[in-house]
């Protein structure tokens, strides 16, 4: 997304790689290190068949030295195409949509449309009624996923004419949501909302839409206003706090003193789904939304509670100032986001409300009246997304995430209960069996070329109440603070984690590093898998060092074995202008036709096609985001390059890394440009492939209050066009004439 909440709140100590490995490695250990006995030697991985990952070497070294028990075989049923099958599109800079020839883009659900027939059309002034909100699409869609239906309105597998769409509403551009731009009156710590009406539009606008769509004989699509199925989910539903955290004390707040439940849902940006048939929607930056003025209220806090706040950042005025609003109703509406003590014992006030948010929380679409729950099992943070393992019969389920946010973490949940093919259509209460019970583990990338899970379970290693830096109580406290425990472990700090996606065809799991700076990638911590340290010069500012443009990493556990402890990786694509240095920031070899900055949105299609999704501040100059396709290989299909990286004072430093192979254009193409200032989001497919669903978030969101009253001083006006206000909207893009998309 494009408004972060993301400040770096991560103090720890822990390792970037070159604190394990020193990467400034002579070139004839370069060219053994796979088979020598530096940090955790890929002999961890002996015992399977041979595979992929590159030896460390220089750019010209010899053939990379296999990594035993990391075999890629395609399923029989699937092979991957070997070519992209369309035109690349040009970069753009204009408030349109361009995308490539042959294909057709089409608007479906915009921000305000009404779902039930009883809901007015949206005027898109400001002035429709708040409560009508809770029946109209929200702002910001990103995440989303298509879960068919058959003719009969049924759980299907393979309908492609019919289904739900699930899309989360992240946040709010204010500017455009009201008359006027948000009402304010004060600055600093007394600034205050003064307008309940635009607090409570607002509340409605965040959260999760679940909204029929369907086919029509001609190829076009619509969504259905009036459909049983559409439903809304927002910051004021009751949402069930599931799992290990559920129920104990840090959870207990005013409107639930067990802790057994929260009110809402909240920064909804990326998304996951399950074998069994339900959504999974991620809270990424909620933590700016709550009122904590730090001075006021430290003092009435222990030390732990201290911790808990600094490390997810809990301070601050809130995001959008909704704790200011007064007078509050009886249940709290509004002083529910104020998170300071204010009362004898956390169940008189909400000074453990930020414990009930940053989980990951689970919709079962087909069930319009079902519970929905934040499953505590897989870690409290900045989550971008879950994103499931191929469900194999008598194995674990397991699902990858990411902390988005600068010097994060990447971490992985295994459940304990191996699946079992009769819930394929379980609902909620399959969830209730394999996700309320489980390991969750952080990622070490070692310099190496191999990888280790780290288990973050109470009672082992660092992770007890003896740990002077935190004492841990018990799993729940493990669980609500998994930052803390993730850092006390020794986790890897990585660029920006943000989506990730499992290769139907290989199996190996992707992940996009959406940039770093300076202050967060210095040239000290730069290591092997976060290895750029550089100038990305953007118009007449010279001074955008660090991973500006980001990169992609891949992994892949052995022998398919996605429930193991270890991996193997490398750097699939490097983000960068086509013009930038090919030794040392375009390690990829980007052109005019596919090059790209701040990668985010991750999609395999079921076809293996990857798509890639940009949300960019760097390259603005050049192009509006994007979307992307790409062909990948296996991991370990490049070579290994040493980049000489230099910041703002001269200084230099080398990285050994493991590189991709170079798709070049055949295999990676531009595929579509989006609006002015807008995100490109949010990936979902038909079945047959013939349909690719994506996000326009946040269209003209560089346009200041002030303008409000002067339309044509818009930044953007897609997609109605005119003078209109711009909107977030869900495109249907389709190839004319039929086919599946991209080949």
């Amino acid at each position: 997304m494009t408004i972060h909440d993301d400040a770096v709140t991560n103090p720890s100590n822990g390792p970037h790689l070159n604190d394990l490995v020193d990467a400034r490695i002579e070139d004839a250990g370069r060219r053994g290190l796979l088979r020598g006995s530096l940090g955790l030697s890929a002999m961890s991985f002996l015992g399977g068949a041979t595979g992929l990952l590159a030896g460390c070497g220089s750019d010209d070294s010899p053939a990379p030295t296999a990594v035993a028990g990391t075999t890629q075989t395609a399923p029989a049923a699937l092979a991957r195409p070997s070519a992209l099958g369309f035109t690349p599109v040009a970069k753009s800079v204009a408030d349109s949509v361009s995308v490539t020839a042959g294909y057709t883009a089409t608007p479906i659900f915009r921000l305000g449309d009404p779902m039930t027939a009883a809901t007015t059309a949206y005027k898109n002034d400001g002035t429709d009624p708040a409560a009508s909100f809770a029946t109209r699409a929200g702002d910001h869609h990103d995440g989303m996923h298509f879960f068919p239906l058959d003719a009969n309105g049924q759980r299907s597998t393979t309908a492609s004419d019919r289904g739900l769409l699930v899309i989360n509403h992240e946040a709010i551009t204010p500017a455009f949501l009201h008359p006027a731009g948000q009402t304010i009156t004060g600055t600093g710590n007394a600034a205050v909302r003064t307008s309940a009406e635009e607090v409570l539009r607002e509340y409605y606008v965040h959260g999760v839409a679940v909204v029929e769509v369907r086919r029509a004989a001609n190829g076009t699509w619509s969504y259905v206003q009036n459909s049983s199925f559409n439903r809304r989910i927002h910051t004021l539903t009751d949402i069930v706090l599931a799992g290990p955290a559920g129920r104990t004390a840090l959870m207990a707040t005013k409107y639930s003193p067990d802790g057994s439940r929260t009110r809402g849902t909240l920064n909804n940006c990326g998304n996951g789904y399950t074998p069994w048939g339900t959504y999974l929607t991620a809270e990424e930056n909620w933590a700016g939304y709550f009122r904590r003025i730090a001075a006021v209220d430290d003092p009435k806090r222990n030390a732990k509670e201290k911790a808990q706040n600094a490390r997810y950042g809990v301070a601050g005025t809130g995001r959008e100032l909704w704790a200011t609003v007064t007078p509050d109703t009886g249940d709290d509406l509004y002083g529910r986001w104020n998170a300071e003590v204010r009362a004898g014992t956390p169940a008189g006030d909400y000074r453990f409300a930020p414990h009930t948010y940053g989980w990951i929380v689970e919709i079962d679409p087909y069930a319009p009246t079902s519970p929905v729950k934040k499953r505590t099992a897989l870690g409290r943070f900045a989550h971008e997304g879950a994103w499931p393992a191929k469900a194999v019969v008598g194995k674990p389920v397991v699902f990858y995430m990411g902390c988005d946010s600068r010097n994060e973490y990447i971490y992985k949940f295994v459940s304990a209960r191996n699946w079992d093919a009769a819930d394929a259509n379980g609902g909620i209460a399959a969830g209730d069996k394999y996700m309320d019970d489980g390991k969750l583990y952080v990622a070490r990338f070692n310099a190496d070329g191999t990888g280790t899970w780290l288990e973050l379970k109470f009672g082992t290693g660092p992770l007890t109440a003896a740990n002077t830096n935190y004492s841990f109580s018990d799993q729940a406290d493990v669980l609500i603070n998994a930052r803390i425990a993730a850092d006390a472990v020794g986790a890897t700090k990585m660029d920006r984690p943000e989506w990730g996606a499992v290769d139907p065809v290989t199996g190996a799991v992707y992940m996009t590093l959406t940039n770093s700076n300076a202050s967060s990638r210095t040239l000290a911590s730069t290591d092997a898998a976060n290895p750029r340290h550089y100038n990305d010069v953007k118009g007449t500012s010279t001074n955008q060092f660090g991973n500006p443009n980001g990169h992609i990493v891949r992994w892949l556990e052995p022998n398919g074995d996605t429930s193991a402890t270890t991996f193997a990786w490398d750097i699939f694509l490097f983000g960068a202008r086509a013009t930038a240095n090919a030794a040392n920031v375009n390690l990829s070899g980007l052109t005019a036709e596919n090059d790209f900055s701040s990668p985010d949105g991750l999609w395999f299609s079921n076809k293996g096609v990857c798509w890639i999704q940009t949300d960019d501040g760097a390259y603005t100059d050049v192009t509006n985001c994007m979307l992307l396709a790409a062909l990948p290989g296996t991991v370990g299909d490049g070579t290994t390059k040493t980049v000489t990286n230099t910041d703002a004072t001269g200084a230099t430093k080398q990285v050994t890394t493991r590189v991709g192979a170079a798709p070049g254009t055949a295999k990676l193409r531009r595929f579509l440009v989006g609006p002015k200032d807008c995100e490109i989001t949010g990936l979902a497919e038909t079945p047959d492939g013939q349909t690719l669903f994506i996000n326009i978030q946040h269209p003209g969101e560089d346009t200041p209050n002030s303008a409000i009253g002067t339309p044509s001083a818009y930044t953007s006006h897609w997609p109605d066009g005119g003078l209109s206000r711009p909107r977030s909207a869900t495109l249907a893009i389709t190839k004319n004439g039929g086919g599946v998309v991209g080949l």
